[in-house]
């Protein structure tokens, strides 16, 4: 079977079916097609006349065929194939033929352009049925799910986890890998991780994104232009090289368009998070040749932590959870170390008078505290702006070459409001605000600014560029040269403003004399008062110390040459073989500029070189048809071996080679039973090898739920070794005559010398998990001078971005979270898809589902961990998540309900997170006649019931997961369609 894209900018191409060879003559040929769906015969039509027969699937949906049998010329045979289905025919080339409704074509019209072979999992043109599984969700599918972005659409696969590499995760501070600088979007399947997952263009490698550039951003997309996503569920390194671990995620861009297509989409939840986004594409054709150019516009509300009760306040006891607020207040409290604790408790709590603050020892209460969440205030969900450009021009020079090229540009500014600063800090009679409710020299108060700085706020542009010139040569006797060059490109900005200057916060206290640098005077300007919640200082004071900020610029960029010959070089008695052949250069290049302004009297700039690999890489695949057509017998229709394998050489780490071997039998008409083996591997990225060690501050609770101040290590190792998995997977495709459609796939990937962070992905379990324990050092410096100078070490180095924001006394721990081949994780499961067309004169009823069952998920966090199972638990996939429903179709109108789950779980203490159950409703209007036809309107309500999420009693305060909920609750929107 050969798979190719009709260039109509419409639908999604059914199939085609040829042999891979030029056109043969018009001679009279047999046929043998049996009555049943149109979509079969013609399928059977093209295998039996060697012709190339495209067609969309809404063309031929429900539609019947009484068949036909008997010796016809090919064009014969078609018109009795199409009899009476109100379709026509017309031929594009010599062997090439495409259908149309018959009352709307114009005989005038030039015929339909045609492009090259996009298919996802093999590098064959002819590619026959592939023995790997593939998700293909096609632009009708896109329209009927609602979503304002194909980004969405992926996110919301059963198989895919949304728990890290999302903005989601990234604002819920439950993204676990800490890249995500610039609240991108990545695909995570199998939640093997973001960056496990290749991302394909039309084929072509994106850059990475974020602070180490290790997964694409598919955001930044122009979801108007995609003419349908193909996510293959299996290990492809051998096809594809890098990255393609849990799978491949290859968005192929509409190829032509001929006319113009305008879209509106306007959506909303409750609180926020109102979604407006409007593109058009205009294109056109001309002798061997076509163009197009999509423009699009997306702005986005965000969403905040006040608009939902569960995220409002970090107090969850009146949802069966915790009180996650802490002793970071406004006003703040006195604190005091409790060795039975093993870290600070509130001794005192300021309770400030009429004045505004306190002033003498009444104003404090004695064994209480102020208790307040960390994240009050913050958006869950970002504010967007996005305009993303995609054009495309193809001209053939003759019979034999063709050109193309095509560029992509989207430019995304985001802007969230993140948590408002919190330290302990130092004050003692050097400041004239000092009081004291017992007498002390001096004291410890923990301190939440909200209540004078506000939240801080991050802000920040996203630019994402791809570019790609390519040519394809006919050879003659079946035989092309494909090449391309491409360029893809990915730089993130970032500032985040309203942080504490630490330097500034001490001289403002009095803690330090007065710093020529700063041209401030605490006695002249005015001394900080801590013993307020806000109000008690003046904007002076507060302009200085909230003068702090932090920023980054990381710019990703991949360069690669591609060549690939294909053919037949010989039969078997099955038919042809069918051969590719390949090599590719790439370079990869990565650098990042940090600036601080937090610990230090001035702006810190810190300069990464840029770091480069050069990648060569040899490929090849071939398919063998070992019983075809020629050599079938009853229970092998169809016996095919596929064969395929890379061998890149990376320059700063060595080589690495993986093969893949499918195998597709057909023993019967519409049945394929598959199976395929093979390796991956994904590289160290850039980063992770190269880094500078680095160190910040960060909390982590003990087993009694006290949380420990702890300096958090991190940097790359050059030591490091490419990540590698086995990957095998097994199952069947079944299509009936009468519209049933079954695939069932089971899989098992095991991914060994994982690249992590242990300690980063177990950060809420470090002081208590003892896997962990060679990566934690437990210190008291309070009480000990070895410590209390190894935190010192750390702390009052230049590089440490951080300063004296928090005491030295008051660390608990030191994590090494530096990255290492550790881990290993197993996980294998089955997934389902099913449908079912039923026919109803003019009524068609579609049933379909979908789910993945995972049935483990194995992970070994060190080499001398025990092997534990983390499915079902929080930060881990879940068993089962399916989504099942219905679509009526009559004449102009479209209604569909869908009803999706996802399984129950268990948080950290093993307490039971919900099942979570919604339903998605859908209507379309597509009138074909009068005035308004070329009209599509389309509206869709997403969890219709306005189901919250179900409850977790997230340490962070906030009472959900983002991994597996969603907080907008009910979504409406409203799209329009207009082709001209």
């Amino acid at each position: 079977m050969n798979r190719m894209n009709l260039l109509t900018g419409s639908a999604l191409v059914a199939c085609v079916l040829a042999a891979g060879h030029p056109a043969r003559a018009q001679a009279a040929r047999d046929f043998d097609i049996p009555a049943g769906s149109l979509r079969d015969a013609l399928n059977s039509f093209a295998t039996q006349s060697d012709q190339q027969l495209f067609f969309a699937g809404e063309l031929v949906a429900g539609r019947r065929s009484d068949g036909l049998r008997g010796r016809y010329v090919p064009s014969a045979a078609l018109e009795v194939l199409l009899r009476g289905s109100g379709l026509t025919w017309s031929e594009t080339r010599p062997g090439v033929l495409v259908l149309r409704r018959a009352t709307t074509a114009s005989t005038d019209a030039p015929p339909a352009l045609l492009d090259e072979v996009v298919v996802t999992g093999t590098l064959l043109n002819a590619s026959g049925e592939l023995a790997s599984p593939v998700v293909m969700l096609d632009r009708a599918e896109l329209d009927r799910r609602g979503f304002a972005t194909v980004a969405e659409a992926l996110i919301d696969l059963p198989q895919n986890y949304a728990g890290s590499g999302t903005p989601a995760a990234l604002l819920s501070y439950a993204d676990p890998a800490g890249s995500n600088s610039v609240a991108a979007t990545g695909v995570n399947l199998r939640g093997l991780g973001a960056d496990a997952t290749l991302v394909l263009v039309n084929g072509r490698r994106m850059a990475g994104t974020g602070s180490r550039g290790e997964f694409a951003d598919v955001s930044a997309l122009p979801s108007a232009a995609v003419e349908r996503v193909d996510v293959l569920l299996d290990g492809a390194s051998a096809l594809y090289g890098s990255d393609a671990v849990a799978g491949v995620v290859n968005v192929i861009m509409r190829r032509s368009v001929d006319g113009q297509e305008s879209r509106i989409r306007i959506g909303a939840a409750r609180g926020g998070a109102e979604d407006l986004t409007v593109s058009h594409l205009a294109g056109t054709s001309w002798t061997g040749g076509s163009g197009f150019l999509s423009w699009e516009y997306q702005t986005v509300n965000a969403l905040n932590s006040g608009d939902r009760a569960f995220t409002a306040d970090g107090d969850l006891r009146p949802f069966g959870g915790s009180d996650r607020r802490a002793v970071y207040s406004s006003p703040g409290n006195i604190l005091a170390y409790d060795p039975a604790v093993g870290g600070y408790v509130s001794a005192w709590a300021i309770r400030p008078g009429a004045s505004g603050y306190a002033q003498g020892p009444g104003d404090f209460a004695a064994g209480t505290a102020n208790l307040q969440s960390q994240l009050v205030g913050v958006d869950l969900l970002p504010e967007v702006e996005r305009h993303s450009l995609y054009g495309r021009v193809r001209q053939s020079l003759g019979d034999r070459l063709d050109l193309s090229a095509d560029l992509r540009f989207s430019r995304r500014a985001y802007g969230f409001d993140n948590a408002a600063p919190i330290t302990i800090f130092s004050v003692n009679a050097a400041n004239p605000f000092y009081v004291s409710p017992n007498g002390a020299a001096s004291q410890l108060i923990g301190y939440s600014f909200l209540g004078d700085l506000g939240v801080s706020r991050q802000e920040g542009v996203s630019r994402s560029l791809g570019l790609t010139a390519g040519a394809d040569y006919d050879l003659g006797n079946g035989w092309s040269l494909d090449g391309y060059v491409a360029l893809a490109e990915e730089r993130g900005e970032k500032e985040t403003t309203g942080l504490l200057n630490s330097v500034f916060l001490n001289e403002a206290l009095g803690n330090t004399p007065d710093n020529p640098l700063t041209g401030y005077s605490a006695a002249r300007d005015s001394y900080f008062n801590p013993y307020g919640g806000g109000g008690a200082n003046g904007s002076a004071v507060l302009d200085f110390i909230g003068s702090g900020l932090s920023g980054s610029v990381d710019r990703s960029r991949s360069q690669s040459l591609n060549l690939l010959l294909q053919g037949s070089p010989f039969s078997l008695p099955g038919g042809d073989v069918d051969v590719a052949l390949g090599v590719q250069f790439r370079r990869e290049t990565f650098d990042s500029r940090l600036t601080s302004f937090t610990g230090s009297a001035t702006p810190r700039e810190v300069v990464d070189p840029q770091s480069d690999r050069r990648i060569s890489a040899v490929f090849a695949e071939a398919r063998l048809p070992l019983v075809g057509p020629d050599n079938a017998r009853p229970g092998l229709r169809r016996l095919e071996l596929s064969l395929a394998g890379r061998v890149e050489e990376y320059d700063d780490f060595g080589r690495t080679s993986n093969p893949k071997i499918g195998l597709v039998w057909s023993p019967l008409e519409g049945l394929n039973v598959r199976a395929s083996w093979g390796t991956s591997f994904r590289a160290p990225g850039l980063t992770q090898l190269y880094d500078p060690s680095q160190a910040a501050p960060t909390f982590v609770e003990r087993a009694d739920g006290a949380s420990v101040l702890a300096l958090y290590r991190y940097g790359g190792n050059p030591d490091l070794e490419p990540e590698t998995a086995d990957t095998w997977t097994a199952g069947f495709d079944y299509r009936s005559d009468a519209g049933l459609r079954l695939s069932l796939n089971l899989f098992d990937t095991r991914f060994a010398g994982r690249i992590s962070q242990p300690v980063n992905e177990g950060l809420d379990r470090a002081l208590t998990d003892p896997a962990l324990a060679p990566f934690v050092q437990v210190i008291n410096p309070a009480a000990n001078a070895a410590d209390l100078a190894l935190i010192r070490s750390y702390i009052e180095d230049p590089a440490y971005a951080y300063g004296s924001l928090y005491p030295a006394t008051t660390y608990g721990a030191i994590l090494d979270a530096r990255w290492v081949n550790a881990s290993e994780v197993h996980v294998r499961g089955l997934d389902l898809q099913a449908s079912r067309a039923l026919v109803f004169g003019d009524h068609t009823l579609t049933l379909d589902g979908s789910a993945s069952w995972l049935l483990d998920y194995e992970t070994r966090l060190t080499p001398t961990a025990a092997t534990e199972s983390v499915l079902g638990r929080i930060g881990y996939p879940v068993r089962l998540r399916s989504r099942a429903g219905g679509t009526w179709a009559w004449r102009d109108l479209t209604a569909g309900l869908h009803w999706s789950h996802v399984a129950a779980y268990e948080d950290p203490a093993g307490a039971r997170i919900d099942a979570w159950d919604t339903a998605d409703l859908h209507l379309s209007w597509s009138p074909e006649t009068g005035a308004l036809a070329g009209w599509r309107v389309l509206a869709t309500v997403q969890n219709l019931t306005d189901e919250d999420p179900p409850f977790y009693n997230s340490s962070a305060g906030l009472g959900y997961d983002p991994g597996q909920g969603d907080l907008l609750g009910r979504v409406a929107s409203l799209q329009l369609i207009r082709s001209w």
